[in-house]
């Protein structure tokens, strides 16, 4: 008797939903293993960043320990009457300023008003002035500025404080309400106060904002060897008045 052919088996059936949840599943699994492996490869780079930057913290810390110590030698250097110019009227410009500062040199440069780089103040030269200058030296520069210098400058780059607010030079009317007790009513008494160094200097300078100046052509002032030996630090004497007219 011939044997009766088995019918093939009808394959199961499955459902479109579960196929599209399987397929949605494997791109999901496909999806996590590349951000694991993403994720570990951040990892790596983030440890290597992480010992790079602990070796910037040691190495800014040395540095502001050792801008500590070189301030603290030159401020042991005693300033001698010859140290002061002959000239009273001097003009500082901040020529440079890093992460690695010592906060006591920030205080100093903060205590004339040079907060940021190529800004610039006028101060009267005394031996108080001139130990500030010995211990920042290597962060400005400065000389003593001729009478048209001085002119230029608070004429094209002047601004008063009034009520806090940085104010341009062009009203006398500010002018003489700021300053008019002390007998200065316009620009060219603030010019004429500041270039004699006269009697109310201090409250000329005290209304004055600090100089922003431009970067000088050619590049930053970053030399913090003496302007003497051939920096960019330091005294300049007359030289001063070539530097602020390439920066006014």
């Amino acid at each position: 008797m011939a044997e009766v052919e088995e019918a093939p088996k009808a394959l199961n059936y499955i459902p479109e939903i579960v196929l599209k949840k399987r397929k949605s599943s494997d791109d999901w699994a496909i999806r996590r293993r590349e951000q694991a492996e993403l994720k570990k490869e951040r990892t790596k780079k983030n440890k290597s960043l992480v010992f790079r930057r602990a070796e910037d913290f040691i190495k800014e810390y040395r540095n502001k320990e050792l801008d500590f110590v070189q301030m603290k030698h030159r401020k042991k250097q005693r300033t001698s009457s010859n140290a002061i110019p002959e000239s009273k009227l001097l003009f500082v410009i901040r020529i440079r300023g890093t992460n690695d500062m010592h906060f006591q040199t920030r205080k100093a440069l903060h205590s004339l008003k040079l907060r940021s780089i190529n800004s610039g103040v006028f101060v009267k030269a005394n031996e108080g002035v001139m130990d500030i200058l010995k211990r920042i030296e290597p962060y400005v520069t400065y000389g003593s500025p001729n009478f048209q210098t001085v002119k230029d400058l608070i004429c094209k780059k002047g601004y008063g404080k009034i009520d806090k607010q940085k104010t341009p030079l062009t009203d006398n009317n500010l002018i003489e309400q700021a300053l008019g007790q002390y007998g200065i009513l316009c620009i060219e008494d603030i010019v004429h106060e500041i270039a004699n160094v006269g009697s109310h200097f201090r409250e000329v300078v005290n209304f004055l904002w600090p100089f922003k100046l431009t970067r000088p052509e050619g590049g930053k002032l970053l030399k913090k060897t003496r302007f003497s030996d051939g920096g960019d630090a330091g005294n300049r004497a007359d030289n001063i008045n070539e530097l602020i007219n390439k920066m006014n």
